[in-house]
């Protein structure tokens, strides 16, 4: 494998300097750079859709999604979309929506019985890992992933989503059959997440409909409901118009429509269709608490979800807006990942993000894991974390490096937009039908968001963190086990920590990077003593003058990336009962801590922009390092 090294140019260019509010300094000719390069986007301009897909709908409504992909060769990926969930159900009708997509599998049109299982299965296609399904409160989708060089087999793929999307026989036999299995899913389900879940879900929801629409619906309804109610909700909501088909692969896009064309267009329409209402829930305008345990709880949880109105990202100025909610989060996730690195860090793991919740709201959640008895601490870093960020905001330094990461991630997704899979565009285009979310061809998403990411400042990022982090519309659940339920704070108690913060005087975050090399000293070239070639698996075989054996063979999974692994013989196995522990859990230490010059919150620092990565391990017959880079990261790798 030829790997070209990248060449290194400095541009020496006079200027002066300004200090920005933040006390950073700042290059002038950079600033207005950055205000030409946002005057030049027309930031209402709709986002562009993805041209490289065939998007169409029939006269009776029904929409689809076409695409050829060759990743992976000879197969194809479809997607049934329907627009019907739990949320759409009267009381009467509670887990039908679910208890349909199980009968999609017990009798089509074209397959009665159990048939559609069996010939797919014949065919090579797995029910459960393949074949699957699964019903949401706004929807439910149906997935079949096939080979695409059997004309045979792919033509029945097609009739199979054909029948899913109107001809189930829901028949008397198979209906009182399936009740018995939805219920062994419900009481599979019964553990403590679920029954925690139904505790603090109205608290989620503000007691909207949502809370009392779980898919899996009563048992009340799935043992007793009379076969016409499931006939009938069928007929309601499985419409041409509310369905869309997905298909993603190694096809002839042109001949795929046709057969599109030909299957879906008979499908029945009704003159007066039920309205199908976008249900939501409304804000509040105040604080919400929950503390729910359980013996099954291994751990003290805590949950805070500050709730927003729900936003669709449909321009550029959404889509910035997107991108620098992104950076928000790693930045703050970056700040407490260095509390947690310290030995007297209250809380083991703690991170935020900014998100759509099913579409019904948006969100600001705060997760904490908080060590044995340190709840009430860990939760107090966290928020002085967040105050302190919305006080003083970001620092260029940090912001920076963020745009870095960004800009590399975004890189190197374009470098290998013809080997992405299938099922990503597939997912991509099914949530743009179901949620009206953007899709963006490979070419615009680098293209406009090497535009936007320069456009990006830390007035950007802070007023991110002004706007999301809020006083009101907070929900404040925290989980634990049963054992500690006496130990659990009161609303009144946790309101008075966090009210204790607001009169603390803060000081501003400093971003400390280390000037140090990675390395103390470069280490002793060695040489290549020989070198022969592994004709049989195409490969090169070299051996350095301290005996390490290095194995060089290229490949075309992908277009820029370099795959590591180091290993010799032993593992833990060679030690002691008494030292077992130690000797496997030593490299999660290694991982875990600095290299180097560095520490750990340094060296992470030190990465930034740079798609490098590298792990220990320690398995029971062998030890070793396994890691990869690009060709631009690969020095570093070594």
């Amino acid at each position: 494998m030829k790997i070209l090294k990248p060449l290194a140019i400095a541009l020496l260019l006079p200027a002066s300097y300004i200090v920005t509010e933040a006390g950073t300094p700042v290059n002038i000719n950079t600033l207005q750079a950055t205000q030409l390069l946002k005057d030049s986007i027309n930031w209402n301009a709709p986002l562009p859709f993805d041209n490289e897909v065939k998007v169409g709908k029939l006269k009776n409504g029904f929409t689809y999604y076409i695409r050829k992909n060759k990743e992976p060769e000879k197969r194809v990926t479809m997607y049934l979309g329907v627009k019907v969930g739990s949320i759409l159900e009267t009381e009467e009708e509670r887990g039908l929506a679910h208890f349909l997509e199980h009968m999609n599998f017990n009798g089509l049109k074209h397959f009665p019985k159990n048939d559609l299982i069996d010939y797919l299965q014949k065919a090579g296609v797995r029910f459960g890992s393949d074949l699957n399904a699964y019903t949401s409160f706004n929807e439910t989708v149906y997935e079949l992933p096939i080979p695409s060089d059997d004309p045979e087999l792919l033509k029945n793929g097609l009739q199979v989503m054909r029948d899913w999307a109107q001809d189930a026989l829901l028949t008397s036999e198979e209906i009182d059959k399936e009740r018995g299995v939805i219920m062994e899913e419900m009481r599979g389900n019964r553990g403590a997440q679920q029954r925690m879940q139904d505790q603090y879900l109205p608290v989620l929801f503000n007691g909207s409909l949502y809370a009392e629409r779980l898919p899996i619906g009563t048992e009340a309804v799935i043992t007793g409901f009379k076969h016409q109610l499931i006939r009938d909700f069928h007929k309601r909501w499985y419409r041409p118009e509310l369905q869309s088909i997905v298909i993603v692969g190694d096809i002839d896009p042109i001949e795929m429509e046709k057969e599109v064309t030909r299957l879906f267009s008979d499908m029945q329409v009704q003159k007066k269709a039920a309205e199908r209402k976008k249900v939501g829930i409304e804000l509040l305008n105040k604080n919400q608490f929950k503390v729910v345990t359980d013996p099954e709880m291994p751990q003290t949880v805590v949950y805070m979800v500050i709730k927003h109105p729900f936003e669709e990202t449909k321009t550029y100025k959404d889509y910035k807006l997107e991108l620098t909610k992104g950076i928000y989060s790693q930045i703050i996730n970056a700040r407490l990942f260095e509390i947690a690195q310290k030995p007297d860090a209250p809380f083991r793991n703690a991170g935020v993000d900014i998100d759509g919740f099913l579409n019904i709201f948006e969100a600001m959640n705060i997760s904490i894991i908080p060590k044995p008895g340190q709840l009430e601490e860990s939760i107090k870093v966290v928020v002085r974390e967040l105050k302190r960020f919305e006080k003083f905001g970001a620092t260029e330094t940090e912001l920076q490096r963020t745009l870095s990461d960004y800009a590399k991630y975004f890189e190197n997704s374009y470098n290998e937009r013809d080997k992405k899979e299938s099922y990503v565009y597939a997912k991509a285009y099914l949530d743009h039908f179901l949620n009206n979310s953007p899709v963006l061809s490979n070419e615009d998403s680098y293209r406009i968001t090497k535009q936007i990411l320069p456009t990006i400042t830390l007035t950007d990022v802070n007023a991110v963190a002004e706007k999301y982090y809020a006083e009101v519309n907070r929900d404040i659940i925290i989980l634990g086990p049963e054992k500690d339920k006496e130990k659990m704070p009161s609303e009144t108690a946790v309101n008075g920590w966090l009210a204790a913060l607001s009169s603390e005087t803060l000081e501003k975050y400093e971003d400390k990077v280390s000037e140090l090399p990675l390395l103390p000293s470069t280490p002793v070239k060695g040489t290549v003593q020989s070198t022969k070639n592994l004709e049989a698996i195409k490969a090169k075989e070299i051996t350095l003058s301290n005996g390490v054996r290095v194995i060089l063979k290229p490949t075309d999974f992908k277009n820029d990336e370099i795959i590591v692994r180091a290993q010799s013989e032993g593992g833990h196995s060679l030690y002691s009962d008494a030292d077992y522990f130690s000797a496997a859990y030593a490299a999660n230490l290694v991982n875990s801590s600095g290299l180097g010059n560095l520490t750990s919150v340094e060296f992470k620092k030190y990465l930034s922009g740079k798609n490098v990565n590298v792990n220990a391990f320690i398995d029971e017959r062998s030890e070793g390092l396994s890691g990869y880079s690009d060709k631009e990261g690969l020095k570093t790798l070594i």
